[in-house]
């Protein structure tokens, strides 16, 4: 791949990766997940694992890393739901 759609490929799994952190940080410190989607999180959580899996198959560090924390974040937010409601 060049270097460009490497460059791009990477400032996207930043962004798409970092835009995770808010929720996980505010479900975190309230203990509340009400308004969190638990159907929504649950089809997310498994659409990354399947992109991290694709990521590993196609051997694209910029789609294996972000999804690798993407699935991180989101398994985050998941269990916080499972466990504040």
């Amino acid at each position: 791949m060049n270097t460009t759609a490497s460059a791009v490929g990477y400032a996207a799994a930043i962004l798409t990766t970092i835009s995770f952190v808010p929720q996980v940080l505010k479900v975190w410190r309230t203990r509340s997940a009400r308004d969190v989607s638990l159907g929504m999180y649950s089809l997310f959580t498994l659409g990354i694992f399947i992109w991290l899996v694709y990521g590993v198959l196609i051997e694209s560090w910029p789609v294996i890393l972000a999804n690798f924390i993407t699935l991180v974040l989101a398994g985050m937010v998941l269990a916080m739901k499972l466990k504040f409601g």
